[in-house]
């Protein structure tokens, strides 16, 4: 049995055509430069000269014009928290911990925060209010005077003391620049701390830890001109 090799056809353009309907069968050939060429500007000028209702989707200016159009619309229509979080999980702000005038340790800005934007994640273990107590005694005979632990909801409760981020040095003020805010990210509490106004570089962050008034009291050291006094 003898098989003939397929008979060469070329087309207008300049590529030639598979008698066998795949390339792939045909192995590989030489390409005559002056086919080549012909194709080339054949395709240069398909390029150039995009049919007229095609020109609008494919200018650059326009299409970037268009997403900006569709973002805006997506952010007003979801979940605006939802965004921020993400956004600073990509690109986290720039903060360090060192001494405080107001308490011990405290976390301050190394740039610019404009009003309204996402500062950090308090990050930490979440707990039961039963672990919670059971922790808080423990820390109290280790000789852990802070406490580190957020309530987020009736019976959740992160427990940043020994497992934590940066966050657990905010200090409380009776004029702060931030607050807390619990948002739900995939079916999951988290807390975060957003911004009531634009924070300068250097500038303490701080926000009112909304403590449960009780009998015994905690001094606050904020020194503000509306301090209440106690933290609780």
């Amino acid at each position: 049995t003898s098989f003939s090799t397929p008979k060469k056809k070329k087309r207008d353009d300049g590529m030639r055509e598979h008698v066998t309907g795949c390339a792939r069968s045909e192995g590989y050939y030489k390409i005559d430069k002056k086919d080549k060429l012909k194709y080339l500007n054949n395709s240069r000028a398909f390029a150039e000269e995009p049919p007229a209702d095609t020109q609008v989707r494919t200018c650059p200016l326009l299409r970037r014009s268009e997403q900006r159009r569709l973002l805006s619309s997506f952010t007003g229509s979801c979940d605006s928290d939802l965004l921020k979080f993400n956004q600073l999980k990509f690109r986290k702000k720039k903060l360090k911990f060192c001494k405080s005038h107001i308490h011990d340790w405290g976390l301050f800005a190394m740039e610019p925060i404009a009003a309204d934007e996402m500062v950090i994640e308090y990050v930490g273990q979440n707990i039961r209010q039963v672990i919670a107590d059971m922790r808080e005694k423990r820390y109290e005979d280790e000789g852990i005077g802070s406490s580190y632990m957020f309530r987020v909801d009736h019976d959740t409760i992160i427990d940043a003391t020994k497992c934590g981020n940066f966050a657990r040095f905010i200090n409380h003020s009776c004029n702060p620049n931030c607050y807390a805010k619990v948002i739900t990210v995939e079916s999951q509490k988290k807390i975060v701390i957003y911004s009531k106004q634009h924070i300068n570089v250097n500038e303490e962050i701080t926000y009112d830890y909304k403590f449960p008034i009780e009998d015994v009291k905690i001094p606050c050291l904020c020194g503000s001109e509306n301090c209440r006094g106690t933290l609780n």
